[in-house]
Parts: C-alpha cells; sequence; structure tokens
C-alpha cells in the first residue's frame, strides 16, 4: 500500500511538480517520436483522404469535409499521445524494476495519479497544438466556440492518460500494453465517428456509437471549429467528467492497493 506523508495537511508540492517534470521530459527529450511524427503521420492520413479518396470535393452538409474530417485527426492525436506517455512511462518502469523510485517517495495515491496523468495530458495538448498548426496551414480552419475545444481537448488529454496509467499498471510486459492499443484505444478511436457523421448510420449503429466516450471527444471538439455536432453537448461533456472521474478513482486504488506493483 502506499505510503502517506508524514506531514498531515499538507500536499507533497515539490514532490508533484518533480514528478511532473520528469514525465513532461520524458517526451520532449526525444520530441521528433513523441510530437513531430504524430504530425506527419496525422498529415498523411489528410493526404489520404484529399488525395486519394476525394475529400477535397466532398462535403458534410454544407462543410467541406477536410474541415469535417481535421479536428478529429486532431484529436485522435491528442489522445493516442496522451495514452502514449502514461501507460509506456509505467510499464518502462516496471519492466527495469524502477518502478520503486516512483513508489517510495511520500506520495498519496491520488498525488501519484495527479502527477503522472498530468504529464501525459501535458504530452496531449502539446501533441494537439502541433498538429492542429500543421492543419491550419493546410486545411485552413475557423474557430466557432473556443471553450469547447478547450474543455475537449483537455478532457480527452486526461482520460487517455488516466486509461495509460490503467493500462501501464496492469500489463506486465510491452505486449500487454499493446493489446490494450490495439484492441480498445485504436477501435474506440476509430469508429467515434473521426471520418464520419454519425447520422448516416443505422439507428442501432447510432445507438452503439453513442456508448462510446470517444464518440463525445470528438463530437464537441469538432463543434468548438465548426459548429456541427451530431449529439447534445451537454451529454458530451457530462459524459467526459463522468467517465474521467471514474478513471481516476480506478487508477487511484491501484496505487493505494499496490495492484500489479508490489510483490
Amino acid at each position: 500500500m502506499i505510503n502517506t506523508p508524514v506531514y498531515a495537511s499538507d500536499a507533497n508540492w515539490i514532490g508533484l511538480w518533480t514528478l511532473y517534470k520528469r514525465e513532461v521530459r520524458r517526451f520532449l527529450k526525444v520530441y521528433t517520436q513523441t510530437l513531430l511524427a504524430p504530425m506527419i503521420t496525422t498529415l498523411l492520413f489528410l493526404a489520404v483522404f484529399a488525395l486519394a479518396l476525394g475529400g477535397a470535393e466532398r462535403f458534410v452538409g454544407d462543410i467541406p469535409f477536410m474541415e469535417f474530417l481535421a479536428p478529429g485527426l486532431i484529436m485522435m492525436a491528442i489522445a493516442q499521445n496522451a495514452f502514449a506517455n502514461t501507460s509506456s512511462s509505467l510499464v518502462v518502469a516496471k519492466v527495469q524494476g524502477n518502478i520503486v523510485d516512483t513508489l517510495m517517495p511520500p506520495f498519496t495515491a491520488h498525488e501519484l495519479v495527479f502527477g503522472i496523468a498530468l504529464g501525459g495530458a501535458t504530452r496531449g495538448v502539446v501533441t494537439g497544438l502541433f498538429v492542429g498548426s500543421a492543419m491550419i496551414v493546410v486545411v485552413g480552419g475557423s474557430v466557432h466556440h473556443a471553450g469547447y475545444i478547450v474543455y475537449h481537448a483537455m478532457m480527452a488529454a486526461l482520460m487517455l492518460s488516466l486509461l495509460g496509467i490503467i493500462g501501464g499498471i496492469w500489463a506486465e510486459k510491452f505486449d500487454h500494453i499493446a493489446a490494450v492499443t490495439n484492441f480498445i484505444v485504436t477501435p474506440l478511436s476509430f469508429l467515434s465517428g473521426t471520418f464520419y457523421t454519425i447520422d448516416r448510420l443505422p439507428d442501432v449503429a447510432q445507438t452503439i456509437a453513442k456508448i462510446n466516450p470517444f464518440f463525445y471527444m470528438i463530437d464537441g471538439f469538432r463543434f468548438g471549429f465548426i459548429g456541427h455536432a451530431d449529439s447534445s453537448l451537454w451529454i458530451g461533456i457530462t459524459v467526459m467528467a463522468v467517465v474521467n472521474i471514474g478513471l481516476w478513482a480506478i487508477a487511484t486504488w491501484m496505487f493505494a492497493t499496490g495492484y500489479k506493483l508490489k510483490a
């Protein structure tokens, strides 16, 4: 079980700041892999739709398809990189045996979750800024409601960061975290309405799509740019908040009990 700090009322702010800086420096040291590579990959997705599939000439209602697609691709980059940061941090620490360096300092379980999750969320948001900047140059774009963009970017980055913590603690080797990526994160991302509007799906498929929390992070984020949403925005805001609270509770429980962290 995680030891509580010897001080009863004060948070370990110095330790939290140090833990957060460690997580941020992990991805900044290899920025070509963590920031530039997602930007290039996203632009390749865009090129495939624009050149090979005629996306530049298509419309979703009265919205050019490329403008409809761009926010979803940015959000995918945010989500996947937030997940990658926290999951890889914990799996590498467990495999190399230095997870004790994270568990031994006087952190509470909530502080561990906060420091690691915030580091992963930072990577997701910074990646989104890089990808979004490239999208503006290639596609152009406008902002319909900045508040929805900021809220959904931050909540989605936090959600995938927390999911990465849970997956990283659960995983015992790299194959396990790859399975989480391949069978949970990637399918939910691709089936979230990134490449299409769910209005064109059959009623049953629309119902299934609205169970997917990734759908709401894409839908609200896209609304912030183009003013188009496939579902109630307030439902999306609520779902994102509730999912994050649930994931935070699970991650905290894992650290507090030492689940798969201590022999």
